[in-house]
């Protein structure tokens, strides 16, 4: 190039447009449904364990509950406090 290729040229324009301005919104319906997607799947364990634990105690506590405040339940506890 010599010397004369560093230097900057007169008369000449060049537009660009920046990557992120051209279509900012592509693909992002697709990258949510797959991110959604694979951000459950990694943190299964974490929620879903306690929410299976929470609602099978929940369960567990209605039915007490129930058979306690029955005819049986009444009779069987009587004399208990």
């Amino acid at each position: 190039m010599g010397p004369w290729g560093s230097l900057p040229q007169k008369g000449i324009t060049s537009y660009a447009l920046a990557p992120n301005r051209q279509n900012p919104m592509a693909g992002a319906m697709n990258a949510a449904v797959f991110n959604t997607f694979r951000r459950t799947r990694h943190q299964i364990l974490y929620w879903g364990l306690p929410l299976l634990i929470g609602y099978e105690t929940m369960q567990w506590a209605i039915e007490r509950n129930e058979f306690l405040n029955s005819k049986e339940g009444r009779a069987m506890y009587e004399g208990q406090d």
